[in-house]
């Protein structure tokens, strides 16, 4: 992405949506929005048409999105700033921080949305739908908690369509095709660009069940720990 102009002045006149200290609020973000029926997290959020949108579409849910690149972060912020959005808020930070910045049970909803597909399978670990990251999910959503996740990434949505159960989510509205009869949601910027060239756009709504992680093998147990490696940029 290009370099904005102006980036700092433009950050600053967003400040009031920015939580600059992310791990303070963990367990107090409803202190944002006392009314809030939830609070959803948005991985990745980019320059914030979905975000937007979907924060206008409900404006009694709280918003958090997450985003490791200033220069999409201010346009999403300067796009809820202009449409006087009241019920979201953005945090600069990697996906691998969200039990530091939540308490368990306190998420009802992650967004996944056009992420990095990592196709090498040597940074399989990197991507936002390997088992390393649906286990914190799994930490800060609520029992029922749902992870919707959307790719133009045929390969990587095949990988997470067999990912996501055996780490104990239930899997539903599961296509292949999400526009085919006709733009279907709230599309990112990125979406409706390669929807227009005929991309096809596949999406799946992941349910948290009850699930017990398996004991290491010996394997296992004589690598490194799960951790995602290298901090695993959005």
């Amino acid at each position: 992405m290009r370099k904005k102009k102006n980036l700092v002045p433009r950050m600053e006149r967003c400040a009031a949506l920015l939580i600059s200290d992310p791990y303070s609020m963990r367990g107090q973000w409803r202190t944002l929005k006392p009314d809030a029926r939830e609070l959803r997290v948005e991985l990745g959020c980019g320059k914030g048409r979905f975000t937007a949108q979907t924060a206008a579409a409900e404006p009694d849910v709280l918003f958090v999105a997450v985003e490791v690149v200033p220069d999409a972060m201010v346009v999403a912020m300067e796009r809820c700033r202009t449409e006087g959005l009241e019920n979201v808020f953005f945090v600069d930070a990697n996906a691998d921080q969200l039990p530091s910045f939540f308490e368990p049970g306190e998420v009802s909803r992650i967004y996944v949305n056009f992420c990095d597909p990592w196709p090498s399978n040597r940074h399989a670990k990197r991507r936002l739908t390997h088992g390393n990251f649906l286990k914190l999910y799994r930490q800060v959503l609520r029992e029922d908690g749902q992870v919707h996740f959307k790719t133009d990434n045929a390969p990587l949505f095949e990988f997470s369509v067999e990912e996501f159960p055996q780490f104990g989510f239930t899997l539903s509205e599961v296509t292949r095709n999400l526009h085919e009869n006709g733009p279907v949601g709230v599309m990112t910027d990125y979406e409706e660009k390669f929807h227009g060239l005929g991309t096809p756009i596949n999406r799946l709504v992941a349910t948290m069940a009850e699930w017990t992680e398996p004991e290491p093998s010996l394997e296992e147990e004589t690598q490194e720990d799960g951790t995602p490696e290298d901090g695993n940029p959005l």
